[in-house]
C-alpha cells in the first residue's frame, strides 16, 4: 500500500525514517507560519486569516505532492515572492492586495499551461550539465547563508555588507551551540540527528531567553476575509504583464533549481540527467499557486528546506505526506510550533547546506569553459539571495564564455531561446 500511495521502496528507506524526515522538514519550514502572515498583512490583509491560509496552503499541496508526485518535496507560500507581492506590487506600485492576488492566480494558470505542454520539463533538459551539478551546491551555500542570517550569526554591516554577529549571547549564541551539538550528533551517526538537534536547541533556548512558549492550543481564525478576493479591473495593462511575468519567472526557476538540487542530493537523478516524475512535481506546483491565490496568499512554491528531510533519509512521498500532516496539526497547535526560534532551525540549514555541496565534485574544474559558469551559478545564489538569479547568470555566462572561446557547438538552440527569455527578465 505504501509503495502504491507514496512510491515507498523498503530497500531504500523505512517508515520510521520517512516519518522522522517529514517532521524534520516541517520543523525547518515552520517559520513560514509566522513570517508569511506578518509580511502579507502589511498590505491590509487580515493577519489571522493569513495564518489559517498559510497553514492550509502548506499542508494540502505538500500532501498532494506526496500522493501524486511521490517525492519528498514540501510546498508553502514562497519567501521572496511574498515580499514582492506585499512591498513591490502593493506598497510601492500602489495596487490593492486583491489585484496582487489576481496576478498570482493568472501566474498559476499560465504555469498549468506550461506544465501540460511539457515546456517546463524542456527547460530543465536545456540547462547544461555543468549548471545542473552547480545548482545543488549553490543552493547549499544559499540555505546555509539563510540559516546563519536567521540566527543572527551573520548580520548586516553598512561598511562591509555583512559581518559576524554577537555570538556570545542571544540568538547567535544559541545558533552556534546548535551547530556544534548537531554536528556531533551527525559525526556519531545518531539516527534523527537533525530533528534531535532542532528540539534540543529549542529547549536550550529557554534559559537563554530566546525560546518563549505562549501556550499550546489555539482555534484557527476564519479565511473568509481573504477568500476568493480577486480584482479583475486593470488586468490588461503593462503593469499586470510585468507583475505576472516577474512572478512566473522567479517561481519557475526557483522551483527548477530546488527540485534539481534536492533530488540530486537524494540520488534520485538518473544517469541521463532525468528527474523522475518531474511533470507531476510541476503540476502540483502550478495548481497549488492558483489555489493559493483563491485562498488568499501569494505564490506557493517548492521549499529548499525539503533538503533537510532528504538528508534525514526521506526518499518517497511518505516524507511529504508526514510534513503536510504536521502542518495540519499546527493549525490547532500554533503557539507550540511557533515557539521554535529561528536559531534552532539554523543549524539544520547550515549542515544541510554542507551536505548539498557534494555535487560540486561532478563539475569538471579542469575545463574552464564548464567550471567558470558553474562557479558563477554557485556564488551568485547566496550573494544575490536568489536561486533563479544564480541560474540566470550561470546560463548566460555559459553561453558567452563558450561562444567567445570558439566552442559554439556546445551551445544548443534551446540554450539561445532560454537566454533570450532571461534577457527579457532583466529588461522588464
Amino acid at each position: 500500500m505504501l509503495t502504491k500511495l507514496f512510491g515507498f521502496n523498503p530497500k531504500e528507506t523505512t517508515v520510521r525514517t520517512e516519518i522522522m524526515a517529514g517532521i524534520t522538514t516541517f520543523l525547518t519550514m515552520a517559520y513560514i507560519l509566522a513570517v508569511n502572515p506578518a509580511i502579507l498583512s502589511e498590505t491590509g490583509m487580515d493577519k489571522g486569516a493569513l495564518f489559517t491560509t498559510t497553514v492550509i496552503m502548506s499542508a494540502l499541496p505538500t500532501i498532494f505532492m506526496g500522493l501524486y508526485a511521490k517525492l519528498p518535496l514540501a510546498l508553502a507560500p514562497g519567501m521572496g515572492l511574498n515580499a514582492f507581492f506585499a512591498y513591490t506590487v502593493c506598497l510601492v506600485m500602489g495596487y490593492s492586495w486583491q489585484f496582487a492576488l489576481t496576478a498570482v492566480f493568472l501566474e498559476g494558470l499560465l504555469f498549468i499551461l506550461l506544465t501540460v505542454t511539457n515546456l517546463r520539463e524542456k527547460i530543465v533538459d536545456v540547462l547544461p550539465n555543468a549548471l545542473k551539478n552547480a545548482i545543488s551546491a549553490g543552493i547549499g551555500l544559499y540555505i546555509a547563508f539563510i540559516g546563519l542570517k536567521n540566527a543572527e550569526i551573520i548580520v548586516n554591516n553598512d561598511a562591509t555588507l555583512v559581518s559576524l554577529g554577537n555570538v556570545t549571547s542571544g540568538s547567535a549564541l544559541l545558533g552556534v551551540i546548535g551547530i556544534v551539538m548537531t554536528s556531533v550528533l551527525l559525526v556519531k551517526n545518531i539516527k534523527g540527528a537533525l530533528l534531535i538537534g532542532i528540539l534540543t536547541t529549542t529547549l536550550i533556548g529557554i534559559p537563554l531567553h530566546v525560546t518563549n512558549f505562549n501556550g499550546v492550543f489555539s482555534i484557527p481564525p476564519s479565511v473568509e476575509p481573504i477568500f476568493l478576493q480577486f480584482e479583475w479591473t486593470n488586468i490588461f495593462t503593462k503593469d499586470m504583464f510585468v507583475i505576472v511575468f516577474t512572478l512566473l519567472f522567479v517561481d519557475l526557476f526557483d522551483c527548477i533549481g530546488t527540485v534539481i538540487g534536492v533530488t540530486t542530493r537524494a540520488g534520485m537523478v538518473k544517469e541521463d540527467g532525468k528527474i523522475p516524475r518531474l511533470k507531476e512535481v510541476f503540476m502540483v506546483d502550478s495548481v497549488s499557486t492558483a489555489a493559493g491565490a483563491a485562498m488568499g496568499t501569494s505564490t506557493v512554491a517548492v521549499y529548499v528546506e525539503s533538503a533537510a528531510g532528504v538528508n534525514e533519509g526521506g526518499r518517497s512521498g511518505l516524507t511529504a505526506f508526514v510534513t503536510g500532516i504536521c502542518f495540519l496539526l499546527a493549525l490547532f497547535f500554533a503557539p507550540f510550533f511557533l515557539a521554535i526560534p529561528a536559531a534552532a532551525t539554523a543549524p539544520v540549514l547550515v549542515l544541510v547546506g554542507l551536505m548539498m555541496m557534494s555535487s560540486v565534485l561532478k563539475v569538471e574544474f579542469d575545463k574552464y569553459s564548464e567550471a567558470i559558469p558553474a562557479f558563477i551559478c554557485i556564488i551568485f545564489m547566496p550573494l544575490s539571495y536568489s536561486i533563479s538569479d544564480g541560474i540566470v547568470l550561470g546560463h548566460l555566462g555559459y553561453i558567452l564564455i563558450n561562444l567567445l572561446s570558439g566552442n559554439y557547438k556546445k551551445v544548443t538552440i534551446g540554450m539561445y531561446i532560454l537566454a533570450a527569455f532571461f534577457l527579457l527578465k532583466f529588461l522588464l
